[in-house]
């Protein structure tokens, strides 16, 4: 069973204070899990309602009914287990090859998902400004269904990362260049903005290439693409260049 110490120490860990003051963030559901347990981030406790997860010692396995995962659980609809891992001290920034700059990316599940994108095409390292979501949030993680195990992700001050970088910098605007016309190589910064707002003015500044994904709609009245969806059209062009 799960006791009240317990249940208090994982219900802090939805907020961003209590993960960072006990180092410590916990996955849900049995893929995301399986995958953090085969990477390098080390588990804390896991809790399952199922008789699974053999390879995991006793001592760090709990069985648990669903009632107590229900009050340890961030989903309305609790999957079968939970694992608290430590947060591991942040790797030294890859600074080579394809970079993915995220300037104040605000929703879980966008982060979670451009994460996914990354692992899928193959980039190796994330930047994110201070003010972009925690990739540590629940929502986060879930979303990232066990890629945030194979991306390396930073936070920095982007402003400074940016204006101290010798690689073209891309960030995408209303009136850049035709994508699917653009010369584009395999080593550069690909700066992605916040949902409401794009691209910081600062940062816009520093970008080197404009760059803008047509629309094709006969009204072409649609304001925007989401930014994951827009994360994943640019990296599918850069790639297909490669």
């Amino acid at each position: 069973m799960v006791s009240k110490n317990q249940i208090k120490l994982i219900s802090g860990l939805h907020q961003k204070k209590q993960r960072f003051a006990n180092q410590l963030f916990f996955a849900e559901g049995v893929k995301v899990i399986q995958e953090l347990l085969q990477s390098n981030f080390e588990l804390e406790h896991l809790y399952t309602t199922q008789n699974d997860f053999a390879a995991v010692h006793s001592s760090k396995r709990t069985l648990i009914n669903e009632q107590e995962l229900k009050k340890i659980s961030a989903l309305s609809t609790p999957n079968s287990c939970l694992a608290v891992f430590k947060i591991p001290a942040e790797n030294k920034i890859i600074d080579s090859g394809l970079i993915l700059a995220l300037d104040d990316i605000r929703d879980p599940g966008n982060l979670g998902t451009i994460l996914r994108l990354c692992d899928w095409f193959g980039i190796k390292q994330i930047i994110c400004s201070k003010e972009t979501v925690d990739i540590f949030n629940p929502k986060v993680v879930q979303a990232t269904m066990g890629s945030i195990a194979r991306v390396n992700v930073n936070y920095v001050d982007l402003k400074s990362f940016v204006d101290q970088t010798l690689l073209p910098v891309f960030g995408t605007f209303m009136d850049g260049e035709n994508i699917y016309k653009s010369n584009l190589p395999q080593n550069g910064i690909i700066i992605m903005g916040n949902e409401a707002n794009g691209i910081s003015a600062e940062i816009e500044k520093m970008v080197t290439s404009r760059l803008t994904i047509p629309r094709f709609g006969e009204l072409q009245k649609t304001e925007s693409l989401n930014v994951a969806t827009a994360t994943a059209i640019i990296l599918s062009e850069f790639k297909r260049n490669s």
